[in-house]
This record gives C-alpha cells, sequence and structure tokens, in this order.
C-alpha cells in the first residue's frame, strides 16, 4: 500500500467539517500548551528502520494474539468517550468496524451505550476503568461488563485527578450532562462519589482481578520502575500512554518510553502495549520492534466513525494494517515474530 492517497490523511478535516465544534475541540485539545499532544506523531517519525535484503516475503503475516484473544492485526482500538457524539449507534458502530477489521477495542466505562450490546458485533473487547471514590459503582461497571463479554480490565491509572486542559472550551463537562457519561450504571451517581480515586496504590491491580476473575491491563505506564512494580502485582499487560497528551503537558513520548518499559518487563511474561501518535504503517512496525505486542489507535478511530460510521473505522484499521504489511515485508520480515529491536536504527555513534 502506498502513500499516495492515503484515506486516513484527510479524516480529521472531514471530521472537523462535521462535527459540532465543542466537540471537535474536546476530542482534539490537550492539556497545557499541547506539546505532548502534538509531538506524539513526530516522535514516532523520528524513527528510522534498518531492513534486510534478499528474504522470501511472498507471504504476510499480521495475526498474533493478545492476552490470549486472537487477532488479524496488532492494530487496536483504543478507548474513548463520546463517540455517540461522532456517531449514533456510538461504541456498537466502532465495534463492528473493528470485528470487519479482524481488531479488538477497549470499550470507555462512561460509555452511553449498553455493554450488552456490544457483543452482537462479535469483536473481542476489554472494558477500561476508572476506579472511582465509592468502589461499588465501580464494581457496578465491572460485573455488567464481565456479564456482556469483557475480556480484560484496563486500569487507567494516570488520573488520579483530572489534568487542568489549558483551553477554553475543552472541557467535556462544559457541553454534555450526566445522561452522555452513566449509561451503564444504575441511576446518576453523585459527582464526589464518581470521582476519580485519588489514593490508588498497586495493590489494586490484584483487587481488580479478584473481583472481574479477568486479567488487568495497566494503562499509563511511561517508567520501568513502575513496570516492574506493576507486573509483580499481578499485572498481565503495560499500557505505555501519555492518555494522548490530555492530562499533563510535557511528558516524554510514549515512543521514548516505550523500550524502557518493554525492556523492565522482558520474560516476565506481561504483554505490553502502546498508544499515543501512531499514525502510519512503519510507526506501528517501529513500536512493534520495540517491544511492543500492538497498539491502540485513539483519534483517527473518532475521525472515522464520524466520517463514515463502521465502515469508516474498518475502513481505517484495513489501511494501517496494509500498511503495516508493506513495511514488514519491504523490510525483509514474513510476520510479526521476525520484528526485533535491530530493525531500528540506533543513530549515529556519540561524539566525544
Amino acid at each position: 500500500m502506498t502513500e499516495i492517497g492515503r484515506w486516513t490523511d484527510g479524516l480529521e478535516e472531514q471530521a472537523a467539517r462535521a462535527l459540532p465544534p465543542e466537540t471537535y475541540g474536546y476530542f482534539r485539545r490537550g492539556a497545557g500548551q499541547g506539546i505532548s499532544a502534538a509531538e506524539a506523531a513526530t516522535s514516532w517519525d523520528g524513527l528510522r528502520l534498518r531492513p534486510h535484503v534478499l528474504r522470501d516475503v511472498s507471504v504476510c503475516d499480521t495475526s498474533t494474539t493478545v492476552l490470549g484473544t486472537p487477532v488479524g492485526t496488532p492494530v487496536l482500538v483504543a478507548p474513548s468517550t463520546l463517540q455517540r457524539r461522532a456517531e449514533p449507534e456510538g461504541e456498537a458502530a466502532t465495534a463492528r468496524g473493528v470485528a470487519r477489521a479482524g481488531s479488538l477495542l477497549a470499550v470507555t466505562p462512561n460509555t452511553v451505550i449498553p455493554f450488552s450490546g456490544l457483543p452482537a458485533s462479535e469483536a473481542p473487547w476489554w472494558v477500561q476503568v476508572y476506579v472511582a471514590r465509592d468502589r461499588p459503582l465501580t464494581v457496578e461497571v465491572l460485573e455488567r461488563a464481565k456479564a456482556a463479554g469483557a475480556r480484560a480490565v484496563v486500569l487507567t491509572a494516570d488520573t488520579p485527578v483530572i489534568g487542568s486542559y489549558g483551553r477554553p472550551g475543552a472541557h467535556v463537562a462544559d457541553f454534555v450532562g450526566p445522561e452522555d457519561l452513566y449509561g451503564n450504571i444504575t441511576g446518576i451517581p453523585a459527582r464526589e462519589a464518581a470521582e476519580h480515586a485519588p489514593d490508588l496504590t498497586p495493590e489494586v491491580i490484584d483487587w481488580l482481578r479478584e473481583r472481574t476473575g479477568l486479567p488487568v491491563v495497566v494503562k499509563g505506564v511511561l517508567r520501568d520502575d513502575d513496570a516492574r512494580e506493576f507486573a509483580a502485582a499481578g499485572a498481565s499487560g503495560l499500557l505505555v500512554s501519555h492518555h494522548g497528551g490530555r492530562q499533563l503537558d510535557g511528558l516524554v513520548p510514549t515512543a521514548w518510553a516505550l523500550p524502557e518499559v518493554a525492556d523492565a518487563v522482558a520474560g516476565t511474561g506481561t504483554e505490553v502495549y502502546v498508544d499515543g501518535g501512531l499514525r502510519r504503517g512503519t510507526h506501528i512496525l517501529a513500536a512493534l520492534a520495540l517491544g511492543a505486542r500492538a497498539v491502540f489507535v485513539g483519534r483517527p478511530v473518532l475521525w472515522a466513525l464520524t466520517v463514515a460510521g463502521d465502515a469508516g473505522v474498518a475502513r481505517l484499521l484495513g489501511e494501517l494494517t496494509g500498511e503495516l504489511a508493506e513495511a514488514i515485508r519491504l523490510t525483509g520480515m514474513s510476520s510479526l515474530d521476525r520484528v526485533t529491536r535491530d530493525q531500528l536504527w540506533s543513530g549515529p555513534p556519540a561524539v566525544s
């Protein structure tokens, strides 16, 4: 698949024209001056590949597994709120596109689409969770998700408090009400009860495993010491993420943090994933080479969902997977398990 005529290149502009300004602003915004949000993609652009040549690449296999679930592509869909503002069927439409692409999605806990509406898509899915001050609210969401078929819990660990967005008109509370956020909770919780718990420790990983019987993926990991601690505490997966640059500005790009995290848990069986700025097949190949088992894509899915519904989501994931397959073959490989760190250029030698 060539770079010429990429359908994905014009998606954001099309979505911006179709969405209400406040919704587009919420989807697009970053914290502070937007430095972290802006450099997420450029940090992947800075990586360079070292291809093998004269290799048999007549067949290319992009399939893999994530926590034991087979998927046809390592390009997965990140949890994003307010998807119903992009498409009336929200996550249900996203799930249909994901199923067509042979992928997997993570679903935000505050979707207004009932979890029970997701299984019809036949897409495998994980449930994201923000542990609330009122633990029973969290348990209620998890019980509904597990009953509907969620295969893992994604513990979002990087929002003990909600960061200052730094941009007027970009706060979700400015233009949505509780009816947009609490579709999988009985009744509308008190604001204080629904606030994120600020006192979480690694022990919450085992608490979530015990309550659900599901594997736990910790989202928001950017350090090797945290990675080792969470793996030791029972995390089945770690998602290298800075929340799309939406919570705290000036964080290390995920492209830079990924190898540190992956190396910290190598050999433990803990799977590593990454999100943040992955926009091209070469970005995804670089992430796999740096130690990710799969990647998650967020904002581009919202643009595709806005522009073309479930068909747009399927097309986006298909295009990214096609670009990945091309990049794999052009670097002398035929499957994901052949991707290794030495296929990335480590840069020129230091000058003494």
